[in-house]
């Protein structure tokens, strides 16, 4: 009886401890990728403001399906069956924002142009926000985001330089 209210005591000490040092990891998170691009504004937003023109560029989007909204296409259908899309959700001047959507959660994306000091070419910028739960576990995998997407971003930005720059 003793051991087993040892071992009920340390797996709930334990469990307080990783809790409370989770607490310190923040639930906003933005990662972002940029790359400088020798081509003109409205080019670059004419491939990133459209969602029917994220099939050239987007990361294994070149076979997906456009998403229809109100007959309007508003993004793409990366896998129907996983359900998971890209939704464009607003357009400035300079920035398109979107939802990445899977099953059980939306995370915040978007795409920023900044002017070069180089009159000849932009800054385009792609972004992620994760909003986290204070659960542990979540938090604690937010330290692998950056393996998990950073390909993904790096694949695409390169794939709209290169299209961009022809």
């Amino acid at each position: 009886m003793r051991i087993f209210r040892l071992i009920i005591l340390s797996v709930l000490s334990l469990s307080m401890i990783i809790t409370i040092i989770s607490l310190f990891i923040p639930s906003h998170i933005r990662m972002s990728k940029a790359i400088q691009i020798h081509t003109s504004k409205e080019l670059a937003m004419e491939q990133i403001g459209i969602p029917g023109n994220w099939k050239n560029w987007y990361p294994e989007a070149d076979s997906s399906n456009l998403f229809y909204e109100n007959n309007i296409v508003k993004g793409l259908i990366l896998n129907r069956a996983k359900q998971r899309y890209v939704i464009m959700t607003g357009k400035s001047e300079d920035e398109v924002m979107a939802v990445f959507t899977l099953p059980n959660k939306k995370i915040q994306t978007g795409w920023q142009i900044i002017p070069s000091t180089d009159p000849n070419s932009i800054t385009v910028q792609w972004y992620i926000d994760f909003h986290l739960h204070w659960y542990p576990w979540e938090k604690f995998t937010s330290f692998m985001f950056e393996k998990i997407y950073s390909p993904q971003l790096q694949q695409g930005l390169d794939t709209l330089k290169a299209r961009l720059e022809k």
